[in-house]
């Protein structure tokens, strides 16, 4: 399998997905959300599958689903909670880069009006913040590179993007000149 692939890791809200689709298009790679993928696996929306199953069934469907995807130059979008799914997580580090969207918890909360409705897996008793501190270590335990986005237009976070990834010389994402466009000298 390729390693080729750059796969978004984050918060609800921080724009995986639509960071992720630009970033496609720029470099003429494929655009995959696992969310999509895995409501089209249960046949049914992420917040009917937490409400079937609880977060915990949730998080086995989702490990299954994303340790399956197959790809080649994709980017690749998966739900927040993918941090918690191991067998998941291996098989990204295995087929890519994993960028982590950072943003803080003001801009996370500032965005995210309805967690439940959006499919956010969230315990009894937890709160987005709670979820957010939790998360973070786990985002910066699979993280090859970070951007952080605060304050940033979404311009900006693309190029942010694109920038990280030139930096890593392009070994292991890529070796055509789409993702080095920018450091050819």
């Amino acid at each position: 399998m390729a390693d080729n692939n750059i796969i978004f890791i984050g918060m609800p809200a921080v724009g995986k997905s639509t960071v992720g689709v630009v970033i496609a298009k720029r470099l003429g790679y494929r655009f995959v959300d696992t969310d999509i993928l895995i409501q089209e696996s249960e046949g049914k929306l992420l917040k009917d599958i937490i409400a079937d199953v609880g977060p915990d069934g949730f998080l086995k469907v989702e490990d299954r689903v994303n340790a399956q995807v197959k790809a080649e130059r994709t980017v690749i979008s998966p739900g927040g909670s993918v941090v918690y799914c191991e067998n998941a997580m291996k098989h990204y580090k295995e087929i890519g880069k994993v960028v982590y969207l950072q943003a803080s918890f003001e801009t996370i909360n500032s965005r995210l009006k309805n967690a439940k409705g959006r499919g956010v897996v969230l315990r009894d008793g937890q709160t987005l913040k709670d979820l957010y501190d939790e998360r973070v270590k786990l985002f910066e335990k699979y993280a090859d590179i970070t951007v952080c986005e605060d304050n940033q237009k979404l311009e900006d976070t693309i190029e942010s993007v694109l920038d990280a990834l030139g930096e890593q010389k392009c070994t292991s994402i890529d070796r055509t000149i789409e993702i080095c466009y920018n450091k050819i000298t």
